[in-house]
């Protein structure tokens, strides 16, 4: 007798990201809107400003309690839906201060993270991870860039600017961890790739543009 197994845990968590997916772009992308359209209507700065940083974190807060997905995808859909506001470039105005603010807290965490005896006790797997974030990314943004045929010079800009890791894969790896896909060990050299990495682009930015055709 063979016994009925039900979804598995991808497939469902697949399923409730792609039901918020679609929730966000059909639902969200109407309503909210209009919300800031009748907020501005106000005329307060200070009323739209509180108003943009709500929506922000309930869309966040309301992914992760209802459809189980990360705060930080939540984050990401709730610009994806306040761009399509007509008031997109005000909000993006109004919350600079916000941004900056949050900017320095993120990567002073970052750093607090970072263990920097993972550069003697590890040295050719950070030089490894590095080599993939700098070479083998650039390379294959310098690929797509061409295969798009665009100009040689705009491929060597792009992957001059994708040589370092960003934001994001932080994120990442603090769900690889979560989930214990991730072993602390990885998440250092992440750390350390993308330490180096960050301070190497500038360099590689005037090597970008001492080779980049006019």
């Amino acid at each position: 007798m063979r016994c009925h197994r039900g979804p598995s845990t991808p497939a469902i968590t697949l399923g409730k990201v792609a039901a918020f997916v679609v929730f966000m772009l059909v639902v969200g992308t109407r309503l909210l809107p209009l919300l800031l359209d009748q907020v501005a209507r106000t005329g307060s700065r200070e009323l739209f400003t509180l108003s943009v940083v709500a929506v922000a974190l309930g869309i966040a807060f309301f992914s992760a309690e209802f459809f189980g997905v990360s705060f930080a995808l939540g984050a990401f859909f709730a610009g994806v839906v306040l761009n399509e506001s007509d008031h997109s470039h005000r909000a993006l105005k109004e919350t600079q201060p916000l941004q900056d603010a949050f900017a320095v807290l993120f990567f002073v965490s970052v750093g607090m993270l970072f263990d920097p005896a993972i550069l003697v006790r590890e040295p050719l797997e950070v030089v490894g991870v590095l080599a993939i974030v700098m070479i083998g990314k650039s390379a294959a943004a310098l690929l797509i860039v061409l295969v798009l045929r665009h100009s040689l010079a705009t491929a060597i800009t792009i992957a001059a600017s994708l040589a370092q890791i960003g934001e994001f894969s932080f994120i990442l790896a603090g769900l690889g961890m979560s989930l214990g896909l991730l072993p602390d060990e990885g998440q250092h050299l992440i750390l350390a790739a993308a330490l180096i990495s960050i301070t190497l682009n500038p360099l590689l930015f005037r090597l970008a543009a001492a080779i980049r055709p006019s």
